[in-house]
């Protein structure tokens, strides 16, 4: 597990969940690229209601017929892995943004991370 904390970037790509990449879904090649790549971690948010250059609503009401609703793949990592990364979504990534964020890692920890018994947690080192 890669060891983060203090400044880092955020990568934030919004697309349509109907997007496509070789006939996969196109947030779902995103996150395995990231694997990959060995960036931190990769995380997709399903919305309930967006609009993005076409103006056109995607919506989960009821009487709503849009299958394409919006998806946020979020990706944090150091900086320069991050910037690095950035040439994997060209030619990917056809309609959408794709946004950059400066923040600040305070806890990154996997699920075995700090429960005793289970290996070294936070501030504490393997003897």
């Amino acid at each position: 597990m890669n060891r983060l904390g203090g400044p880092a970037l955020r990568l934030t790509v919004l697309i349509g969940e109907s997007d496509r990449w070789h006939h996969r879904p196109l947030y779902s090649e995103i996150v395995h690229r990231a694997r990959e790549a060995g960036l931190a971690g990769a995380s997709v948010f399903r919305g309930i209601e967006g609009f993005g250059a076409s103006s056109l609503v995607h919506t989960t009401r009821l009487l709503s017929l849009s299958e394409d609703l919006p998806v946020a793949v979020v990706i944090v990592d150091e900086e320069e892995r991050v910037r690095a990364f950035l040439p994997q979504l060209d030619g990917v990534v056809a309609e959408g943004l794709v946004l950059l964020d400066r923040c600040e890692v305070v806890t990154y920890a996997g699920r075995d991370s700090g429960r005793p018994g289970r290996g070294p947690g936070r501030g504490e080192t393997a003897e």
